[in-house]
């Protein structure tokens, strides 16, 4: 693992990380390596494999084969000293719901023995981050999700750890909460602080200062968004018509048409590498196609690609 005079560069390192259930493979020998200060997204659809990794990563759950380094340790060996450094916020709300927001975080500040000056002044710094000062002292059961995905989060920081593991953190909350969150996230990591973050949105993984897309237990892509993006072989056609409902099987008979998607009136086809005279063919369908454009490929794009192909070769 990378050093330097700070700790390890490299904060998360997994080689041949594998997991089993009975004859079910649910994580496929993957290799991931998350550097200290970055917002590394961990993209997959659900069941993909994601949170097993995720459990592994955070000692919950032993390997079935594979070597995983956190902070320096290797689990399970070092997982007492790894859970005191680390902040994990699980996928479903996992906090008390019959007590308040101020006893949820004092309990906690308890369990990693805080003194009662100590934990009055951290909770108070947590409450104001995440703007939780009118709710202080209400029950959390009743509360929306996406004030209780912010509580959760106040949770998984209150011991201001190095690392934090998110599992879909901003799942059940509206636009402006996400947005906010998302602010949190990057101040974190502006601070030297690393978060491996899983998502299923493509808007978020698209955020993310590193990319590991995973598909049915296995790693598919892996990269900067940028560079994964510039890697990407085919060619992206944005196409425009009246109807471009219709246009779908005409151009999926095309040769070196790989994949199509709707995005509402318009058409993304993604092209072959090496594939000749798709373009003229679709506008060749006449008064039905209004546009044809070449467009930069987005991350939708890399997984789309990725996790069909995956699914077609097998």
């Amino acid at each position: 693992m990378d050093e330097s005079g700070d700790g390890p560069v490299v904060v998360i390192e997994v080689a041949g990380l594998t997991r089993r259930f009975g004859s079910f493979t649910a994580v496929d020998g993957i290799d991931m390596r998350i550097r200290r200060g970055s917002v590394h997204g961990f993209l997959g659809p659900n069941g993909s494999g994601k949170t097993t990794a995720i459990r592994m990563m955070c000692g919950l759950m032993e390997p079935s084969a594979g070597t995983v380094q956190v902070l320096g340790h290797s689990l399970p060996r070092g997982v007492e000293e790894v859970r005191r450094r680390v902040g994990y916020m699980t996928q479903r709300f996992s906090l008390y719901e019959d007590l308040s927001i101020a006893e949820n975080l004092t309990f906690l500040c308890r369990i990693h023995g805080f003194g009662r000056r100590a934990r009055r002044e951290r909770i108070g710094e947590v409450v104001e981050q995440f703007r939780l000062e009118d709710l202080i002292d209400m029950r959390v059961g009743p509360m929306s999700g996406g004030q209780k995905r912010r509580i959760a989060l106040a949770a998984a920081v209150l011991t201001d750890p190095e690392l934090l593991i998110l599992d879909e953190p901003t799942s059940e909350v509206d636009p402006n909460t996400r947005g906010e969150m998302w602010e949190h996230f990057f101040q974190l990591a502006h601070q030297g602080k690393t978060l491996l973050l899983s998502t299923h949105l493509m808007d978020e993984a698209e955020r993310c200062h590193h990319l590991t897309v995973m598909n049915r237990g296995r790693v598919v892509a892996d990269g900067t968004v940028a560079d994964l993006k510039d890697s990407f072989e085919p060619k992206v056609l944005r196409v425009e018509g009246r109807d471009v409902t219709a246009l779908v099987p005409r151009i999926a008979a095309f040769d070196g048409v790989l994949q199509i998607n709707q995005v509402a009136t318009r058409l993304r086809v993604l092209v072959a590498a090496g594939a000749s005279g798709v373009e003229q063919q679709i506008r060749g369908l006449g008064d039905a196609v209004t546009a044809v454009d070449e467009v930069e490929p987005s991350i939708e794009d890399v997984f789309v690609l990725n996790t069909r192909q995956e699914a077609r070769a097998e």
